[in-house]
């Protein structure tokens, strides 16, 4: 079932998605070769739980952790450990956040200096590829209208791998709501898009090819060739003729620039 969201909702869910971005702003502060990801774990929680949230993830369906952290071909849900992130990683970090009753979802991917222009350019892809997605997220529209946007632009025109076994979601009350949102699709296929709904779009896009496996920890899915991936989320509210986003990569874009240790091109 699809759940329309009050004005008053939509601001409380805004909250929690401005949270997890500013959670993302901070670690792309201290992100640099040499430090864990257990680390920065523990800092993303310590920030959600001083901002008095809590994080989404956490005991989710018994995951373990605050955060999803994915370094290179580790496309998402990675645990975060002891193994020190290294020059050239790309390392996506997704977060949510529980406040006031309503949760936020987002997810960015960092580059550490120095690094390859073809994972450069994975990165601006996918990006670009939320853009597009949120573009078509509007009253009137379908959910295959996003997934096709998606999936014609990372796919099509720079043959990337766009991964099929997840996929963004609905949101709101609860972490994972109707509608499903995946990253392929054909145009007016799907649920109708309605003023209210809210949903998070995240490309998960491969530099090879679009197949997955699950690591033993059962959570990490990582690509099958072993190639780079990029992940990036934004949740959003359908409105008319233009989406509304909750979350923001403003200081996020602000903070990296800030640091020596990351790249900050767009």
């Amino acid at each position: 079932m699809i759940h329309i969201k009050t004005a008053a909702e939509i601001e409380l869910i805004r909250e929690s998605a401005l949270l997890v971005s500013q959670t993302l702003a901070e670690l792309a502060l201290i992100l640099r070769a040499g430090i864990t990801t257990e680390l920065l774990n523990a800092r993303a929680e310590e920030f959600i739980l001083d901002n008095k949230a809590v994080p989404s993830f956490k005991n989710y369906k018994g995951y373990p952790f605050a955060t999803c952290i994915s370094v290179n071909d580790a496309i998402v849900h990675g645990f975060p450990n002891k193994n020190e992130i290294q020059e050239g990683d790309l390392v996506s970090i997704d977060v949510g956040v529980y406040k006031n009753g309503y949760h936020g979802d987002s997810a960015y991917t960092f580059g550490i200096l120095p690094i390859l222009s073809e994972h450069q350019l994975l990165m601006k892809v996918t990006r670009e590829s939320l853009l597009m997605g949120i573009e078509k997220a509007h009253v009137g529209n379908r959910v295959g209208d996003i997934s096709f946007a998606v999936q014609d632009f990372a796919e099509r025109k720079y043959n990337y791998g766009v991964v099929r076994e997840l996929v963004g979601h609905g949101l709101g009350r609860h972490l994972h709501e109707d509608p499903q949102v995946p990253n392929f699709g054909k145009k007016g296929t799907g649920a109708k898009l309605k003023e209210g709904m809210v949903i998070a779009i995240e490309p998960m896009i491969n530099l090879g090819t679009k197949d997955v496996y699950y690591d033993e920890d059962g959570w990490t899915v990582r690509t099958k060739d072993g190639k780079f991936s990029a992940h990036y989320e934004h949740t959003i509210c359908v409105k008319k003729g233009k989406a509304d986003i909750l979350s923001s990569f403003d200081q996020i874009v602000i903070n990296e620039s800030k640091n020596p240790a990351l790249i900050a091109d767009y």
